[in-house]
């Protein structure tokens, strides 16, 4: 994203070259050796990205409004504009905050309004299950933030979710801590105390800075698009199964549908329609289809007992599994064209899911 966006690397607060798998009884697997010396996850914050990106915007001609889209009204016939009502909270003064109600017509309405977007509700793009993500920005002694430098950990086991992960990510000065659920959203707090448990020999003593939560989309809605609306980013459900991560996804996509409108508006010289902006999507579902549908697969199969968990912890160990798990992270595609290493993979992962659906489970092993 760095390199395609043009983001300076001052954005970045740690760039992380190990990443440690952590299963239900704590086995602890290393994983990064594969990645190349030039090849590291970004971690950063979304206050510094998001004021970045709205900052360049605008210094490249994007009109920036500090306010509260409240909904909008459909065009009736061809050619009309929509009218989108909103408070405009530039001119407003004092503590109350409730800003100025103003209305404004455009052609083309992008919706980048995140998960509970409003955008799709007024067009009627349908509903999706969604998860819940909580996190806790956390300052941790100097001592264990130094562990944390340049490496995140991900813990795996029904304590900290029954469907998803638990992670520590380290940020600029501190780290985040904390886990999702889709089937369990009323139990968040309960898989929160999890992680923190489990966590604890590594971050006992720290401080909670901000806590924070957000739904997350598990699959594209019914419709991304309607007359002259379209859907991008969370909005739209672009957020990849396993790991959970949207933002790489919300910067493409809206790339794409931008540069479609451009194309196709013939640089804003014609009015474009719904066929238009369905070319976006046909090109956004033959770039990633494949890419959703792979990691959907393997969280059904690892993400399901602590068995399972443990098998996929297991086979993290693989060299071949690192390489494709971390090129198809980085580069954001599938990958794996290895016929011979697909099908020793494939085998591995029978023998290990049998192997540990038909034992005892082993001791709970202690953090270091």
């Amino acid at each position: 994203m760095l390199a395609e966006f043009d983001l300076p690397k001052e954005i970045v607060d740690r760039e992380v070259k190990k990443m440690t798998m952590i299963s239900p009884t704590n086995k602890e697997v290393q994983i990064g050796q594969t990645l190349k010396d030039h090849e590291y996850i970004g971690m950063v914050r979304r206050e510094v990205l998001d004021d970045f990106l709205r900052k360049r915007a605008s210094e490249n001609g994007a009109h920036l409004i500090n306010g509260l889209f409240l909904g909008m009204q459909l065009p009736q016939k061809k050619g009309e504009s929509y009218v989108l009502t909103y408070n405009d909270y530039n001119s407003a003064e004092g503590a109350s905050r409730t800003g100025e109600k103003k209305t404004l017509e455009v052609d083309v309405v992008i919706g980048a309004d995140g998960a509970n977007s409003r955008v799709a509700k007024d067009i009627g793009a349908g509903d999706y299950e969604y998860a819940i993500a909580f996190q806790e920005r956390m300052r941790i002694p100097d001592d264990k933030m130094e562990y944390y430098k340049d490496r995140a950990e991900m813990y795996v086991g029904e304590d900290v979710s029954p469907d998803f992960y638990a992670w520590v990510f380290p940020k600029c000065d501190h780290v985040a801590v904390g886990t999702g659920t889709v089937i369990d959203k009323k139990g968040i707090q309960k898989y929160q105390q999890g992680i923190r448990d489990r966590a604890a020999p590594r971050i006992a003593g720290g401080e909670v800075l901000r806590v924070e939560a957000h739904p997350i989309p598990e699959h594209p809605r019914p419709w991304r698009v309607k007359d002259r609306a379209a859907l991008i980013g969370d909005a739209a459900g672009y957020v990849t199964k396993c790991s959970g991560e949207g933002i790489y996804f919300a910067a493409k996509s809206g790339r794409m549908c931008a540069e479609r409108i451009v194309t196709n508006s013939e640089k804003g010289s014609r009015m474009i329609d719904e066929y238009d902006l369905k070319e976006y999507i046909r090109e956004w579902d033959a770039k990633y289809g494949a890419t959703y549908l792979v990691l959907d697969l393997l969280q059904k199969v690892f993400y399901t007992t602590d068995a399972q968990r443990e098998s996929f912890v297991e086979l993290c160990e693989e060299e071949y599994v690192q390489t494709v798990t971390f090129d198809s992270y980085l580069y954001k595609t599938v990958q794996g064209n290895n016929p011979v290493g697909d099908l020793k993979l494939g085998w591995k992962t029978l023998t290990s899911l049998w192997k540990n659906n038909n034992k005892k489970p082993d001791a709970m092993r202690t953090l270091v």
